[in-house]
């Protein structure tokens, strides 16, 4: 198995992504792919996601990241087979490839619910240096609920992708960034963003109001994984998923 024969095998091919799609992710850093989770699969990923948070209480999230004023969920690639199709999806692999341009993996499948009167994020990168000449790691968020301005959507700053890391650029990476724009669109969408961009959770700002939404990010093949899938991968989730997903998480066996 190589990328090639993989994302075949998943439909993940360009032609999926209209060239709007394609140019958006080139010039802006990200695109936005309305209606990917349909109603009845959207309804059991919201179910999914307040059973693991009662079950794992305190322990949420704490396999990759636990974050004050949030709720978080880590390694939901071996929390149930309605997560298998977040990770494997044509569109998100397609847009995923357009921006690596070679041979990937998941890096991690998590899931983060800002709280009312949480959930601020300075702007960041989720890579660690500047832009060197190629893209390294590309991510996605999975609306579950609607995101607003009142409830705290994602930002991000068009075009940061290809610059300096904001580190070495922002003061106060938490202020408002004259270029910024927010990710405001209905539960169902899913965009998926080159993860050089600067991007950040805004405050909740509701008082009763859920944001959540599942990160499936992708690294390229040379790099680590933020989560190691082969140490925590379950046997039936090896069982249960597909030769050209078994790549994707780089779990296959050769």
């Amino acid at each position: 198995m190589d990328i090639t024969r993989a994302l075949d095998a998943l439909g993940a091919h360009q032609g999926v992504l209209t060239e709007q799609n394609r140019n958006d992710l080139d010039e802006k850093g990200y695109t936005v792919l309305p209606d990917v989770i349909d109603d009845e699969w959207l309804e059991a990923l919201r179910t999914r996601f307040e059973e693991l948070c009662e079950k794992e209480g305190v322990h949420a999230g704490i396999e990759v990241h636990q974050e004050q004023g949030t709720r978080r969920l880590s390694d939901l690639c071996n929390k149930g087979p309605v997560f298998d199709r977040v990770y494997t999806h044509p569109k998100v692999l397609a847009a995923v490839h357009h921006v690596i341009g070679r041979s990937f993996k998941l890096s991690s499948l998590n899931a983060r619910d800002a709280l009312p009167g949480e959930g601020l994020q300075g702007l960041h990168a989720d890579w660690g240096a500047d832009y060197d000449g190629q893209f390294h790691v590309c991510n996605s968020i999975w609306l579950l609920d609607d995101f607003s301005e009142e409830n705290g959507c994602t930002r991000l700053v068009p075009g940061s992708h290809k610059g300096l890391h904001p580190r070495n650029v922002l003061t106060d990476a938490q202020a408002p960034h004259p270029d910024e724009e927010l990710l405001i669109a209905p539960a169902g969408t899913v965009a998926v963003f080159n993860s050089h961009t600067w991007h950040g959770g805004t405050l909740n700002q509701s008082k009763d109001l859920p944001r959540r939404a599942m990160h499936c990010y992708f690294t390229a093949r040379e790099h680590g994984q933020q989560l190691n899938q082969r140490e925590y991968l379950r046997y039936e989730t090896w069982k249960r998923i597909s030769p050209a997903a078994r790549y994707i998480l780089d779990v296959d066996v050769e």
